[in-house]
């Protein structure tokens, strides 16, 4: 879909090119807003080491190669491959073999900033001359080889059978695009008043729901050619406990609430129209389990050795939880991480600046219901390629 200056629908411009957590080191950077994704993967921990305990060890002389995807640019995508990795070289140990090189890969849209995430990156240990031992006694370095991938996980990445561990945590839930009925006003799913799923119509519910199944397909294909045979996934995705797709849960209560009347804000004031406000839909689905399923029993090139919805917890990490201010700022900046880019290309730096006053001022206005009620559920999904 082309431009038209005010009319633009920004949500269907290339997702590919444009969709990225909020980069940087700022206030509002993923670097500095991701505290709850990385409670919510160390309590997962044991599930991914479970997962791991059923990859295939391959001959020592060849490389072992993990990759994250939807790396994203903090500290979390470094802190989950090295459990990866040191988990792995405990197996080889335990199995009387030495431990093979470890190539990583992180990987995740072109717009990602990546630049933060290789300054976080810890030094190859002795500069890549050592040997694993040396690799693994070196505190503060990496035992692994590193490269970025950037791409899109809905399409092929790698070659062929060459990939042991695929590991991919909170990105599943990001559409590759937004389905053109929620955006057509002649059509039953156009998402009229709201920017996100939550509360919409049976419609729009549906058509979210097919682009979500649509795509995990695609990245299903993609990964089957990809991995290794008895390589592992090891996939976590937000998720709903309800069966009506158009009930997001935690999603719900961050994006289709605070979130939505702070849109609803800037129409009222005249800041922008109620078409601007409805040509922008969060490209975001939770879903079931038995949306995941359906998915993955129809391609049929993984078994499913675990599958479950997990509590993760609040997206909001306050220090004082009592101070109003903090919470409704903590939300904000949650809001803002994950869907500024989109906003900022929607309407403006200006505009979007005085959305995300007017969430923080909802929110903290709102923070001890926020604190007790939102609360997110995961996907968990272990895979195995047989």
């Amino acid at each position: 879909m082309a431009p038209k200056g005010d009319n633009i629908v920004v949500p269907n411009i290339n997702l590919e090119k444009l969709l990225c957590m909020k980069g940087g080191k700022g206030e509002a950077s993923y670097a500095n807003n991701s505290q709850a994704q990385a409670l919510h993967a160390r309590s997962m921990l044991h599930l991914l080491e479970e997962a791991l305990d059923s990859v295939h060890l391959n001959s020592p002389e060849v490389p072992f190669v993990v990759v994250d995807l939807g790396c994203s640019s903090g500290n979390n995508t470094i802190y989950i491959v090295d459990v990866i990795i040191k988990h792995m070289i405990k197996r080889y140990e335990s199995s009387g073999h030495e431990p093979p090189e470890f190539s990583a890969f992180f990987s995740d849209l072109p717009s990602n900033d990546f630049n933060t995430l290789f300054q976080l990156l810890p030094p190859l240990a002795n500069n890549g001359g050592s040997s694993m031992e040396e690799c693994l006694a070196s505190k503060g370095h990496r035992s692994y080889f590193a490269a970025g991938v950037p791409g899109s996980f809905y399409r092929r990445l790698f070659p062929a059978r060459s990939i042991d561990v695929f590991h991919s945590a909170f990105s599943l839930h990001w559409l590759s695009q937004m389905p053109e009925t929620v955006l057509d006003r002649r059509s039953m799913a156009y998402n009229e008043g709201k920017v996100f799923i939550h509360g919409a119509s049976e419609s729009t519910a549906n058509a979210y729901k097919k682009q979500f199944q649509t795509d995990l397909a695609e990245f299903l294909r993609a990964r089957a050619i990809e991995m290794k045979r008895g390589g592992s996934m090891f996939l976590v995705c937000l998720g709903r406990t309800s069966v009506d797709p158009s009930d997001q849960g935690g999603a719900g209560l961050l994006f289709g609430t605070h979130f939505q009347d702070a849109w609803d804000d800037l129409v009222q004031e005249g800041l922008i129209s109620s078409e601007k406000r409805d040509s922008f839909n969060i490209p975001v689905y939770a879903p079931s389990l038995q949306d995941f399923k359906e998915v993955v029993e129809a391609d049929g090139s993984f078994t499913i050795n675990k599958l479950e919805v997990f509590k993760g917890g609040s997206p909001l990490v306050v220090s004082r939880p009592d101070d109003a201010k903090e919470v409704g700022r903590a939300l904000a900046n949650s809001c803002r991480t994950v869907s500024g880019v989109l906003v900022d290309a929607h309407i403006g730096d200006k505009l979007s600046e005085e959305l995300f006053l007017r969430v923080e001022r909802r929110g903290a206005s709102h923070a001890k219901e926020l604190l007790e009620q939102l609360q997110f559920f995961h996907i968990v999904a272990s895979l195995s390629f047989a």
